[in-house]
């Protein structure tokens, strides 16, 4: 699955939906340009800890991301913002709860945008 490196694209991704879980928040937004496939990133901040814990947390997001690549839409960009307690749950949940997030993801876009009155 292609990733992004740009942090012009995370920027962008930041702008679209964000559904939350215990040990990640998963944002998503739909490309404009509609071709193409998923592509994911991975931010793990300096608080979550040292550089061996953040690469830890992100190799485990990017196996999940590689298993469950079916799970995410064509043409749809997202972010994974890992937290501290993605790196003590089970696998297991963590994939099940990625899995929730994508689709609560999908289904926040497919909704009309709501535009805020001024």
């Amino acid at each position: 699955m292609p990733r992004l490196k740009r942090r012009a694209e995370f920027k962008a991704v930041a702008s679209g939906v964000r559904v939350h879980k215990p040990s990640f928040t998963l944002q998503a937004l739909r490309r404009q340009d509609g071709a193409g496939e998923a592509r994911i990133g991975f931010t793990v901040t300096k608080k979550v800890g040292n550089a061996v814990v953040r690469n830890r947390i992100r190799r485990r997001f990017r196996a999940l991301a590689d298993h469950l690549a079916d799970e995410f839409r064509a043409s749809t960009d997202y972010v994974i913002v890992a937290r501290r307690e993605a790196l003590d749950a089970p696998f297991a949940t963590l994939g099940d709860d990625l899995g929730e997030a994508v689709r609560a993801a999908d289904d926040k876009l497919k909704r009309p945008a709501v535009r805020k009155r001024a």
